[in-house]
This record gives C-alpha cells, structure tokens and sequence, in this order.
C-alpha cells in the first residue's frame, strides 16, 4: 500500500518521509503524483487544517493520505503563533523573518516557555481516519542559533538542551520533535489498525 504526503513544505517532506520509510512504508509526494492545487487552511486547530489536508489530497490521489499540521505556541503571547505559524507577521515574511518578529515581541518577557505541536492525519479512501499528535516542549532563545531544520528550529531551545532544534542532527531532531513524536504514534495506530507490521503490508 502506497501513502501520499499532503504537505508542500520542503522541510516536512524531508523529515516526514525519512521517519515513515524507515517504518516501512511506501511513500510519495504530492508533486510527484502531479497535484498542484492550493489548499486553503481554514480550520481554527491544528487537526482541523491536518484533516482538511488530507481529505483533498485523498481524494485527488485515491490513495491513503498523510498531512501535517504543526505550529509553535508561546505562553507569554496567549499561545501565539499557533495555527497561524506560517503567517506570523505577515504574508510576505520568510521563516528568518518571521523568527526575527517572534524575537522582537519576546525582547522583554522573562517568561519564555514554549512549545512545538504536531497533528498527523491519515485519510483512507474509505473514509477511515487516524489522527495521532505530537508536543516538543521548550523555550524561546534570546537570539537565532543554528543553520538547520527550518521554520522556528532557529528560536527554540527543546527541554532538556541548552542549544536550538536547528543546531541538533537531524537523526536527533527526529527523535525528540514534535512531528517524530506525532509521526511514531500514528505508526503505531496504523499497525493496530492493520495487526500486521507494517514491512509486510507493501505490495
């Protein structure tokens, strides 16, 4: 059984299809299934714009569909980003940027606990849905650190670390993140969905 990821982002792509085929599973993308349309995320919750995702593309592709949801919530901003992660500070901000906005608004909290959230959604063309979620708690850095990963990697300081999710491997990123974490329970869902592990499910 083939699975294709929702996702346009470069990033997710990467890290989601390193975590699922070393699971065993099939995997291809949207771009390479020729699916070019513009999703809009509507939805008010991470699972909501996950599901949203996942129900067009499966429906598109009329196979098993994979999309993410994800965002960072910062207790002294009343949870901001959230949803709105990719469009914090406006439209036309790139991900340096818009680390560099979240920086500014944080410049005289002392409170800087934060965390990364995941919603994974798996539509079937059944109609069958799993959803697993996925938290990385930390806080916010006092300045930008670190070249990789993408999105807010650069800002944020997972607990236990005293360096940024863009300054970890990425084998060690995938292990402690929020969508590792997401990703590892939906895995897990799936093979109770199917009793069969999932190197024996491929065609």
């Amino acid at each position: 059984m083939k699975f294709v990821i929702a996702t346009e982002n470069p990033g997710k792509i990467k890290e989601m299809r390193t975590i699922l085929k070393e699971s065993g599973l099939d995997i291809v993308t949207r771009d390479e299934l020729g699916i070019t349309v513009k999703i809009e995320e509507t939805g008010t919750t991470f699972s909501e714009n996950a599901e949203l995702k996942a129900k067009m593309i499966c429906c598109l592709s009329a196979m098993p569909a994979i999309a993410d949801d994800s965002g960072l919530t910062v207790d002294a901003l009343n949870g901001e980003p959230g949803v709105y992660s990719s469009s914090y500070g406006g439209e036309e901000l790139d991900y340096h940027e818009r680390c560099l906005f979240l920086l500014k608004n944080m410049e005289k909290e002392e409170q800087r606990q934060a965390k990364f959230v995941c919603t994974i959604v798996c539509v079937f063309p059944d109609g069958d849905m799993i959803t697993a979620t996925g938290e990385c708690l930390g806080s916010i850095a006092a300045e930008i650190s670190g070249t990789g990963g993408f999105g807010y990697d650069p800002v944020f300081i997972p607990e236990g670390h005293d360096i940024t999710m863009a300054q970890l491997s990425s084998e060690e990123k995938n292990k402690l993140s929020h969508r590792g974490k997401a990703l590892k329970e939906f895995i897990d869902l799936l093979n109770k969905k199917s009793n069969l592990p999932l190197d024996c499910q491929r065609e």
